[in-house]
């Protein structure tokens, strides 16, 4: 369904209006622009990924813990130097 059409559908919708904000939001940042307001463009990135992946609030706390994430390469490393590049 196209956005003119679901904005005919609903013109309250909230997913039409975040798609619209991203689309001007993105519009200016590529454009060389700053944002007012980045953590709201942040926000709304992470709804429409949740939207996209079909993820819901209502997970439970155990599927998002961050223990059951892989370590990050050269994780736990004594110094926390970073790698040398030639």
């Amino acid at each position: 369904m196209n956005l003119e059409k679901k904005t005919d559908k609903d013109s309250n919708d909230k997913t039409v209006k975040d798609l619209v904000w991203l689309l001007y939001e993105t519009s200016l940042l590529t454009s060389g622009f700053t944002l007012d307001e980045p953590t709201s463009f942040a926000s709304r990135i992470h709804r429409m990924i949740k939207l996209g992946l079909s993820i819901t609030d209502d997970l439970p706390a155990s599927t998002l813990e961050d223990d059951e994430m892989p370590g990050l390469e050269g994780e736990g490393d004594a110094n926390g130097e970073m790698e040398q590049v030639d």
